[in-house]
């Protein structure tokens, strides 16, 4: 009977997780945002991961219909990668026509939590309106941290390639778990 009642608890919890995911990555973003916040992902030497490569194109979308939005390139470089992962998104983001005093770096972040707390410092003070840029199944605990951080943004939806579904959100449910825990029991 109990393994039952966890089994079922489990799968509630993971239809709610599912549920809050999907209720943030449905929403229209803002026209004409002050900044976006690009997430970074894994970069393959010097080439992006198709997950990354989905955030680069959405922002770029974005960045072309509204010229006056600045771009954040958030991520450092791991282990395997040769260049940081601000650095890939920046030289995407060029490749894709947008120019170069458009784009910030922060390359010294190494996750989600660093990403915003290191962002935050790079905004103009007169910047209010904010985007993040990340794929579906990231942005509910993105922007969640995002309010940690007290900056309060919506979320610029990329997808998610396919072949990383499985992976990215049963990561992102252990992940969000975590996030859960932590501000339960404090940091």
């Amino acid at each position: 009977m109990m393994i039952k009642i966890i089994i079922g608890f489990s799968l509630l919890y993971l239809v709610y997780l599912q549920y809050k995911i999907y209720l943030h990555s449905e929403v229209k973003p803002s026209k004409n945002a002050d900044y976006l916040i690009i997430l970074g992902a894994r970069v393959h030497g010097t080439t992006p991961s198709l997950t990354l490569q989905e955030r680069i194109n959405t922002a770029a979308e974005y960045l072309k219909e509204n010229k006056s939005t600045l771009a954040i390139a958030s991520g450092g470089q791991g282990p395997d990668e040769k260049i940081s992962e601000a650095e890939a998104i920046k030289r995407e983001l060029i490749k894709q026509g947008i120019h170069t005093s458009r784009i910030i770096l922060e390359d010294r972040s190494t996750d989600t939590y660093q990403n915003l707390k290191y962002s935050k410092k790079l905004l103009p003070g007169d910047a209010n309106n904010g985007l993040i840029v990340t794929n579906e199944f990231h942005l509910y605990r993105s922007i969640m941290i995002a309010k940690d951080e007290n900056l309060f943004v919506s979320g610029l939806p990329a997808k998610t390639p396919l072949i990383a579904v499985p992976k990215s959100y049963s990561r992102e449910y252990l992940a969000i778990t975590k996030y859960y825990l932590k501000s339960l029991f404090g940091k």
